[in-house]
């Protein structure tokens, strides 16, 4: 082993576990384990057989529900009621890994266009592409392990898993389920190792698949490492843009974006960060926004009355405060907020009108601060909106059903929400970004697909 690896409770900062970490020669010889079982055909697990495996770990993830929300709050800080929803989230995403499994199916290609086709019967498959080397984020510590684990799992990938190092305990919480379900050690890997270690293992030809959610910079480092014919997904941050309109009815939507930018401290990759409210309704949208904001219940998260929890770590509050700092010094009026409410926790903030060149507006805040704009044009609006090299979920705010569709048209985003806050997400949608905020696709049954390759097989027929 290479060392301890110590998990802190991020509200307070005691000690919460400590864990053994693994080091290089281990982490490459579960590698090699997971290879040579991609490679040996005869050990695979038959579809039937990972359906039912799958639906018992359900099970016993649903008889220690409350266990899983209990570590998960105490490790990653997430508020308890939101913690629930997180787990429930989970256990039904195993539900639709199941559902793909059993009703995906590859497709017949069409072999009567020409004369040179003719004879001829063909059809794809799916296949397993093969190793999945797995890299996990902290702030949904149970339910992204399910997004990147058991889509592999079911897709017939053998799967490495590298959790957050704030937050390791959830995944292996469901790394254990999955074992105790059934899935052979050697399908499923937990390896809490050095970032050093993992870059190491993302480079070797053996993995076919890197699935990785965290910062832009290091995903983007990391694809550069794959080996040549090896894929990923990246899902990286944003700083997701709201365009509302003068339609909007402001009563009817502040509680969702409220909700969206608070949500786990704006913790969240699709958080609401920058909203555009048109001139006439942006002062008083900033305002109730505030109001709401200051009702929030900031504090333990282990209280199920908590709303607003900790950030994950001090240096992340530090962060936030000097970022608001520097947009009330360029100008920016702070309706609420604007300070720490602890070393671990910051208190909602609602900027107006901040500059479009501080950091709040230029970078993924991943904290508890939204800002609202106001403009008077809105393809001036949805340019703003556009104008960082992020796309990932929007939304627009509106009455006018044809404004709704004009700014969905034009905003740069993979999904766009209409009169909903931009991380409304359910798990069988697809989800992900472009430009710097990754490629490819998640969801468990689209990730199950780009884990998978379609071979084609062709029959000849003297009888066709």
């Amino acid at each position: 082993m290479s060392g301890v690896l110590q998990v802190f409770n991020p509200y307070d900062r005691g000690l919460f576990t400590s864990l053994e970490a693994v080091d290089e020669a281990e982490a490459f010889a579960a590698l090699e384990r997971a290879y040579a079982l991609y490679r040996d055909r005869s050990r695979h697990i038959r579809p039937h057989e990972r359906i039912a495996i799958l639906e018992r770990a359900a099970g016993l993830m649903r008889e220690r529900r409350e266990e899983l929300i209990r570590e998960a709050v105490m490790e990653g800080g997430k508020p308890w009621a939101d913690s629930v929803v997180e787990v429930d989230r989970a256990i039904n995403g195993f539900a639709v890994a199941v559902q793909e499994l059993a009703t995906g199916h590859g497709e017949e290609v069409p072999m009567t266009a020409t004369p040179a086709a003719a004879g001829r019967l063909a059809m794809t498959m799916r296949e397993p592409r093969g190793v999945v080397m797995a890299i996990s984020a902290f702030n949904h510590p149970v339910n992204l392990i399910v997004h990147q684990v058991v889509p592999a799992f079911a897709a017939g990938c053998p799967a490495l898993v590298k959790p957050a190092s704030a937050t390791p305990v959830s995944c292996r919480n469901v790394v254990r389920i999955l074992h105790e379900a059934g899935v052979p050690e050697e399908w499923v890997q937990f390896l809490p190792c050095s970032g050093a270690v993992a870059e190491k293992l993302v480079a070797d030809e053996r993995v076919a698949f890197l699935s990785f959610i965290g910062s832009a910079r290091v995903g983007w480092m990391l694809r550069s490492r794959l080996a040549p014919g090896a894929t990923c997904a990246l899902e990286h941050g944003g700083a997701a843009p709201v365009i509302v309109d003068a339609t909007a009815d402001l009563d009817a939507h502040v509680p969702a974006l409220v909700k969206g930018g608070f949500y786990h401290a704006g913790q969240v990759c699709v958080s609401v960060q920058r909203i555009y409210a048109h001139a006439s309704i942006a002062g008083e949208l900033a305002r109730k926004m505030a109001t709401a904001a200051e009702r929030l219940v900031v504090g333990n998260p282990l209280d199920p009355r908590t709303e607003v929890g900790p950030l994950i770590n001090p240096a992340e509050v530090e962060r936030v405060e000097a970022w608001v700092n520097e947009a009330r010094e360029a100008g920016a009026q702070v309706l609420c907020g604007g300070e720490r409410f602890s070393d671990t926790c910051y208190k909602p903030t609602v900027l107006f009108n901040p500059s479009d060149d501080v950091q709040v507006s230029q970078q993924e805040i991943f904290g508890p601060v939204v800002c609202v704009y106001s403009y008077t044009d809105r393809d001036d609006a949805i340019t703003r909106a556009n104008a960082l090299p992020y796309a990932f979920q929007a939304s627009v705010i509106a009455q006018d059903i044809d404004a709704a569709l004009y700014a969905v048209r034009r905003l740069d985003a993979m999904a766009v929400m209409v009169n909903d806050h931009t991380a409304f997400r359910v798990d069988w949608m697809p989800f992900g970004g472009y430009r710097r905020s990754g490629m490819g696709v998640g969801g468990i049954a689209h990730s199950m697909r780009e884990m998978s390759v379609e071979k084609l097989m062709v029959i000849k027929s003297l009888s066709l």
